[in-house]
């Protein structure tokens, strides 16, 4: 499975860096994003959503409802087949607006999901 993982970060007690290494641990391929990082973990770091040059499956947010709703375009355009919205990364309007297009969408933590095999 292709997860974009917005707000990915390079420093070890991040839970986004967390979620990267345990979601590549699983076999999914990673596609971290951030506007000033090259690269995590060995992989390459995408500024933008529309960057990533493959279909993703989940969006994973570990960003404030701020920086996520200046995205809502950049989302409805990859189309996700499921966003997560991380502890601390709810957003309510862009959780409604992703429904309203046909994605699912789900307030969890993805790193429980992982652990629990409901990724």
């Amino acid at each position: 499975m292709n997860v974009a993982i917005v707000g990915a970060s390079n420093k070890l007690n991040r839970y986004s860096n967390k979620a990267l290494k345990l979601l590549k641990e699983k076999g999914h391929v990673v596609f971290p994003i951030h506007p000033r990082l090259e690269e995590i973990d060995g992989v390459k770091v995408f500024k933008l959503l529309k960057d990533i040059p493959e279909k993703i499956d989940t969006i994973t947010f570990y960003v404030a409802q701020n920086t996520s709703s200046m995205m809502l375009d950049d989302v409805i355009d990859v189309f996700p087949r499921r966003i997560i919205f991380n502890p601390g990364a709810e957003n309510p309007d862009l959780f409604r607006k992703a429904q309203e297009k046909g994605i699912d969408v789900i307030d969890a933590c993805t790193l429980v999901l992982l652990s629990t095999q409901q990724f």
